[in-house]
């Protein structure tokens, strides 16, 4: 399985998946720490990949997801985008709407 495959099957298998530099207890940079710190707000339930710890897929992630920069928010298998995104989604009211429907599904 090649690494775009990979990147697809981790997408598609998490409801609700943050690819960040770091980890959500020790994040690495502060837009990786701010979107931890949205979806913590919302009480999300999410993977996170820590793509310092794969270079395979801190190079590839923007092919396949057509976003350059990290964090990158994937819910329900649809890119939302990174923590600006994220936190204007989230001031909106709209980032907490998209996340429970992502949850209810894992009931």
């Amino acid at each position: 399985m090649d690494i775009i495959d990979q990147l697809d099957k981790t997408v598609k298998e998490n409801d609700v998946v943050l690819f960040m530099k770091g980890t959500p207890t020790f994040p690495q940079c502060g837009f990786s720490s701010q979107a931890t710190q949205i979806l913590t707000a919302c009480d999300a339930k999410f993977a996170s990949i820590n793509v310092l710890e794969q270079p395979e897929v801190r190079s590839a992630l923007p092919q396949y997801s057509n976003w350059p920069t990290f964090p990158q928010l994937f819910i329900k298998g649809e890119l939302v985008g990174g923590s600006d995104i994220m936190l204007e989604l989230y001031e909106q009211g709209e980032l907490q709407k998209m996340l429970p429907v992502a949850e209810a599904s894992n009931a």
